[in-house]
């Protein structure tokens, strides 16, 4: 069975850090692009950040830029989300998704073949 498990959420203060994991299952991520989405109540899922697998490119959304970054480890087949400087509006459900090998050039849950179940990040003094 074909699976990605999220982990690494969990409550942080403003300015604070998290790393997230995403650990595939049943497959390996050697030749996937992995994405992270978050959704927060009553907001459509946005696309935070993309990881290739032909060149490990990355690329993030304008919020994350600066303070979020992404990092595949293909022995473990898991893709890592180092989230620094942590603020109130990103409190939301995260998600890795695994889709074909280049990132998409614009954020798109449909690109993607397989998704965890989320991990819920907050974030709040």
């Amino acid at each position: 069975q074909l699976q990605l498990v999220e982990s690494g959420g969990g409550l942080v203060q403003p300015g604070g850090s998290l790393r997230l994991s995403c650990a595939a299952s049943g497959f390996t991520l050697d030749y996937y692009a992995i994405g992270w989405f978050r959704q927060a109540p009553g907001k459509e899922r946005e696309g935070v950040s993309c990881i290739s697998s032909s060149d490990d490119s990355t690329y993030y959304a304008d919020s994350v830029k600066g303070r979020f970054t992404i990092s595949r480890e293909n022995a473990k087949s898991t893709v890592y989300l180092q989230m620094n400087s942590l603020k109130p509006e990103d409190t939301a459900v995260y998600y890795c998704a695994a889709g074909p090998p280049s990132c998409p050039l614009v954020a798109s849950t449909d690109w993607y073949h397989y998704w965890g179940q989320g991990t819920q990040v907050t974030v709040s003094s």
